[in-house]
């Protein structure tokens, strides 16, 4: 095992490109899955006609499809209908999509959470139905969403890896490539890949428990 030579500078960097690579999708997929999930969450919630019926159906269905699945339909399939999408898009799209459902039933959860008795008192003291929301629910129901919602980042980072399949070029395709040079590669290399995965799911963590601490 030829530690010097895994850690080239050539192959460090070649591996640090598939890195900020997977940090990019994973960055623009958590801002859109949240406001999607958001969004969804609190419809459903409402639970108005029609429409949340219709939202719960997508979001049961997506939850319980395989990540890997959706990655290939947004790639492979979706062209067929004339949506022709290249790895990273695809690969947001999917991740969007699935962690958007997962990240919708925790913000229903967060805020079915929250006392009755409270939204009453608050609608008794002659605030309307969307400021009860906005001023009483959502603030409170955020506290207890924090850890389920970056443990679903977490998760969101890490599922990254599974757009290798359709070529992504993110951190696991980058240091497939590099072992391939030699199998002797094979554990510094994934040494590698795993600290940096760590430090940054590691920091999201703390960052989520500093969070949490100020908003109780």
């Amino acid at each position: 095992m030829d530690i010097m030579q895994a850690f080239s500078a050539d192959n460090v960097r070649f591996v640090f490109e598939g890195f900020y690579m997977t940090l990019k999708v994973a960055a623009i997929s958590i801002v859109f899955s949240f406001i999607v999930g958001c969004i969804v969450g609190t419809i459903r919630y409402t639970k108005l006609p029609v429409v949340s019926p219709i939202l719960a159906i997508a979001v049961e269905l997506l939850r319980n499809l395989p990540l890997l699945l959706i990655i290939f339909f947004s790639r492979f399939a979706l062209p067929d209908i004339g949506i022709k999408l290249g790895p990273m898009n695809a690969t947001i799209l999917a991740l969007t999509l699935f962690e958007g459902a997962m990240i919708a039933e925790i913000v229903r959860s967060g805020l079915n959470s929250i006392d009755k008795g409270q939204i009453e008192a608050a609608r008794s003291s002659g605030l309307g139905y969307v400021q009860t929301l906005w001023h009483i629910v959502l603030p409170q129901g955020l506290r207890r969403m924090m850890p389920p919602l970056v443990s679903q980042f977490i998760s969101l980072l890490k599922d990254t890896s599974l757009a290798i399949v359709i070529s992504l070029p993110e951190l696991m395709h980058h240091a497939k490539i590099v072992i391939g040079q030699s199998y002797s590669y094979t554990i510094p290399i994934l040494f590698l890949v795993a600290m940096l995965y760590f430090a940054v799911n590691y920091a999201l963590s703390l960052a989520a428990r500093r969070m949490e601490s100020r908003l109780v």
